[in-house]
């Protein structure tokens, strides 16, 4: 048997922009299902996070959901089971109420919603379903991954020394050694695809934020009787670095369709760089950035090195730079909360 693993799909996410709520269809309907459909898979696992607002559904998410999600999963007698991730929940301390529970109801005979740690059997495998840990239901999982009969782990989990997107890594959170004991563990929560030990973080299956730029993303597929994972790679992509270097052959890009940003590495030639932009612009992107060095309007004795790092990566750098007797950690970890939120809501 094969099961098809899914995990942080965020539906909704950056205020339910029609251009996330589009390319999210077109991994369902052009990757995804015909994926499914072609190797006679009928299970899904979900490990979290299928929603991304937790306080609100937009009706817009809701539609697309549903047309390019349940009913395909209905058409193909597909059945899911899946486990709430913190963003499915509205309080911090609690799974319960979520939103699964409420907007799933309507499809109860295609998906099964386990809000508490389960043991079930997949072929011949068992494996454990840990909902996401909270003040609430902390004992409680503690006590499932230490006496729970499964060889394999799904999770949403916060562990410890793993990517939480491509080259920031986390701080906090559980340690890896409480899941020794199982064969292998699979969990959504970190967007970023990474592996240490038996833990296999699976990244997120779309590109949200310019951090997921050049960061491959895949769903996976278990066999349960080999206990071998297999990961498909999503082609659709939403964000593109552009190398400008005009002491080089300029390469023509194709970026339709793409968030842009340009990082000037030689300009030597003013009208060769415009006429680079103008064949950009003719092609219909959601939003072209430009990241070139000022040099040219400096003192001469001044150096400025200019960063093209994502926002997190700015934040993290002035946090340790600052002289503070805080906790630098728990400001990072603040600072991102506020961070990512901030551009779930943003309206492109």
């Amino acid at each position: 048997m094969k099961i098809a693993i899914l995990n942080d799909t965020h539906m909704g996410i950056r205020n339910a922009s029609d251009i996330f709520l589009d390319n999210a269809a077109k991994f369902y309907d052009e990757t995804f299902f015909p994926y499914l459909k072609e190797h006679n898979i009928k299970q899904i696992v979900h490990l979290g996070d299928y929603y991304d607002n937790r306080k609100a559904i937009n009706v817009k998410s809701l539609y697309h959901n549903r047309k390019h999600f349940l009913e395909p999963l209905r058409q193909l007698g597909i059945s899911m089971d899946i486990i709430p991730g913190n963003h499915d929940t509205y309080f911090k301390n609690t799974n319960n109420p979520n939103s699964l529970k409420e907007l799933l109801g309507f499809f109860v005979n295609e998906v099964a919603i386990i809000e508490k740690p389960t043991v079930i059997k997949y072929g011949s495998m068992n494996m454990a379903l840990l909902p996401w840990i909270c003040a609430d239901n902390e004992q409680e999982s503690l006590d499932f991954i230490k006496n729970c009969d499964a060889q394999m782990l799904g999770g949403h989990l916060e562990l410890n020394g793993f990517e939480m997107q491509s080259g920031i890594m986390s701080d906090h959170g559980m340690s890896a050694k409480e899941f020794s004991r199982f064969k292998a563990v699979f969990s959504g929560h970190y967007h970023t695809k990474s592996s240490k030990g038996n833990v296999h973080y699976l990244g997120s299956q779309m590109e949200f934020f310019w951090s997921d730029c050049d960061d491959k993303k895949y769903f996976h597929v278990l066999d349960t009787e080999t206990h071998e994972l297999t990961p498909v790679r999503n082609p659709h992509t939403l964000f593109k670095k552009v190398m400008y270097d005009d002491t080089m052959d300029v390469v023509d890009e194709n970026v339709t369709g793409k968030f842009v940003k340009v990082i000037v590495k030689n300009k030597t030639n003013p009208e060769l760089f415009e006429k680079f932009l103008d064949k950009l612009q003719e092609q219909e992107t959601h939003d072209l950035k430009i990241a070139e060095n000022f040099s040219d309007v400096l003192p001469l004795n001044e150096k400025v090195e200019i960063s093209v790092d994502d926002t997190q990566v700015l934040l993290d750098d002035y946090i340790d730079a600052t002289e503070t007797d805080l906790d630098k950690s728990y400001l990072k970890r603040r600072m991102k909360d506020i961070y990512m939120e901030a551009q779930s809501l943003e309206v492109l």
